[in-house]
């Protein structure tokens, strides 16, 4: 009974040093790609080694981001209370979690098909260098959209094997919303990125030129998720999963307060874990009853 305690609380540990609850944002996306390119519902065998792979490699990337951000998160009050700089985990065993992660989604791919598998050093590479971005480009937000726009394009290709154009606007569409709402996170950090030699939109432009520019973004995704519906042939219920989208990310821009971190969380993570999930809804709703 003891072990199990214990094994049930590493594994909590685990699940919060990721943030594992933060795979709705990419997940609803891959989902969506998953049923379009297969025109229907993946087999059984392509849903589970798609997810495993998701799951295997966002959990490595966000794990080896915290073995590189360790420095900077305790010397930040924000970020201070992370499993790594209150050593409620060790760098050895949070990297082994990384390594075991990465040979998961390995795996994973080459139970999917050959380009999945020759494309899975590439996406690690990929995954694994945002965490150096912040030391020297303020584009680091776009740069954390573009990894984890990976996750449509490769549910599409997971399904076909294939290039195709729709899974690159999916993937733009998820690059923009992550970019825009980071944007909108990391206006919290401004005095300290500026101390620390960090990059970032809000520091390096200011927090209503951040703003502005987070803003900026979502309107150019919300256009491209407009123009999905001649090229998918989408109907109401996709706009009207679109236009409740589009409210949420409205109510998100409206209450930004970088002062209020519970307010900035709202923002930042549970407003968009919701818009993920309605245009998600909306999407399958649409494909499967009209």
């Amino acid at each position: 009974m003891e072990y199990a305690r214990k094994v049930g609380s590493k594994i909590k540990l685990y699940s919060e040093l990721v943030m594992f609850s933060h795979t709705l944002f990419s997940l609803p996306f891959a989902i969506i790609s998953m049923i379009w390119a297969a025109e229907g519902f993946p087999t059984w065998r392509v849903m589970l080694w798609g997810l495993i792979a998701l799951i295997g490699a966002r959990n490595g990337a966000n794990a080896f981001n915290r073995i590189v951000d360790r420095t900077f998160d305790a010397q930040n009050p924000r970020t201070a209370h992370r499993h790594l700089p209150r050593m409620l985990l060790g760098e050895k065993e949070v990297l082994l979690f990384v390594v075991v992660n990465y040979a998961i989604f390995i795996f994973a791919a080459a139970m999917l098909n050959t380009l999945c598998f020759i494309l899975s050093p590439v996406a690690i590479f990929l995954i694994s260098s945002y965490s150096y971005t912040k030391r020297f480009t303020y584009l680091s937000h776009l740069y954390l959209g573009f990894t984890i726009a990976s996750a449509p394009i490769g549910a599409w290709f997971a399904v076909t094997g294939q290039f195709a154009f729709t899974p690159f606007i999916l993937g733009t569409v998820v690059m923009l919303w992550i970019a825009g709402f980071d944007i909108i996170y990391g206006s919290q950090d401004i005095e300290f990125d500026r101390n620390h030699g960090l990059w970032s939109i809000p520091s390096i432009f200011g927090l209503k030129n951040g703003l502005r520019i987070a803003a900026g973004l979502h309107l150019i995704m919300v256009m491209l998720l407009i123009a999905l519906i001649p090229i998918r042939h989408l109907g109401w219920l996709y706009i009207a999963g679109i236009a409740i989208a589009i409210f949420l990310l409205m109510t998100e821009h409206k209450i930004i307060k970088p002062s209020n971190r519970k307010v900035m969380h709202v923002a930042s993570y549970n407003l968009n874990q919701v818009i993920s999930m309605v245009i998600l809804l909306f999407t399958l709703c649409d494909y499967f009853l009209i």
